[in-house]
């Protein structure tokens, strides 16, 4: 299939403006992604992941993790092969990079109407693009989120590392209703080393995408040596408070050995609890822990009173009798889209 975001170039390549690496491809070849490739025919790019998945699942809301977003409904989810990314810790690379090492693209065959019915057969309040980097199958996104968001609509969830060109933040402004993005780090030098992109741009975007008006949602995997320096976390931090609102709920998640990183230690559990503490002395208000075991599963309650509000145990949520986004004893309104608009 013809690809979206093709730039013809004047030494026979096109650029691919789809992401901010901007691939300039000759035909036959990749981009860092595995599934975009160049082609000579017009427009000169052409996406392998058009027409099929990698993964579909009914998950709970609070697995992506979305905890301000119709807490205990079901998001269907589903993601495609491949990523623009390359990081040495990536939990999910047999499908995140296989194309990209290997040359090939696994899929399921599905369409964007099957997907759709999938969705509403098993009752699910939105569909969540997921599991890999939802930017890299772009068309299949849209043709979905459309068709999604036709009468009854299913909310759009954007499940990213948030590497989108302007263009194509532009292009999802009006499909997506809530995002959890990856801050993976917050130094720049650090980004190019471990994840082979900019730090600047996932930054421009989220700030973007806050003002496009879509809940929003930040994840930060703590990687021990990483990314886990007092400094850049507060940093980070302040970035959310200041630029994103200090109503952004920020998760802290934990690290374990995996893809190039076998030999780096869990994320000890001290590190998240002292990190979430850290991120509530620098004003923000919900700051949650994630890969932990139940018990230190953190509730949300009023950044008011303090009451617990939403109680956690895995993915198993207990919602405050009472509350319906606004605090019940002290009726502070709590950020988040709480019911079904």
């Amino acid at each position: 299939m013809n690809a979206a975001f093709a730039h013809p170039l004047r030494n026979g390549r096109t650029q691919c403006r789809l992401c901010r690496h901007f691939c300039r491809l000759k035909p036959g070849e990749r981009g860092r992604c595995g599934v975009r490739a160049g082609q000579a025919a017009p427009p000169g790019l052409r996406t392998l992941v058009a027409d099929g998945v990698a993964a579909r699942h009914a998950d709970p809301v609070e697995k992506k993790p979305l905890y301000h977003f119709l807490p205990g409904s079901l998001a269907f989810s589903f993601g495609t092969e491949g990523c623009n990314l390359d990081c040495s810790w990536c939990q999910n690379d047999a499908i995140s990079r296989g194309p990209a090492e290997t040359g090939r693209v696994n899929a399921v065959p599905a369409t964007p109407a099957a997907l759709v019915q999938s969705a509403r057969a098993a009752r699910c309040a939105s569909i969540a693009f997921t599991y890999t980097e939802p930017t890299i199958f772009f068309e299949l996104l849209v043709a979905t989120a459309d068709l999604a968001r036709a009468d009854p609509p299913l909310d759009t969830l954007l499940i990213s590392n948030g590497y989108q060109s302007p263009d194509c933040l532009d292009a999802l402004r009006n499909r997506i209703t809530a995002a959890n993005i990856d801050l993976k780090t917050f130094r720049d030098d650090s980004y190019r080393r471990w994840c082979g992109a900019r730090l600047h741009g996932v930054l421009d975007n989220l700030k973007r995408m806050r003002a496009f008006g879509w809940w929003l949602e930040v994840t930060t995997l703590l990687v021990p040596g990483v990314n886990d320096d007092e400094g850049e976390l507060r940093d980070m931090a302040r970035f959310i408070r200041d630029e994103l609102g200090p109503g952004t709920p920020w998760h802290l998640s934990a690290f374990y050995p995996c893809r190039r990183m076998r030999d780096r230690p869990p994320t000890p559990l001290s590190t998240l609890t002292k990190t979430a503490d850290m991120g509530q002395e620098e004003g923000l208000w919900f700051v949650y822990t994630g890969n932990v075991p139940p018990p230190l599963t953190r509730p949300t309650r009023c950044p008011r009173c303090g009451i617990e509000l939403v109680r956690r145990k895995g993915f198993r949520v207990e919602v405050r009798p009472g509350f319906d986004g606004a605090c019940p004893q002290c009726g502070r309104v709590v950020p988040g889209v709480w019911s079904a608009s």
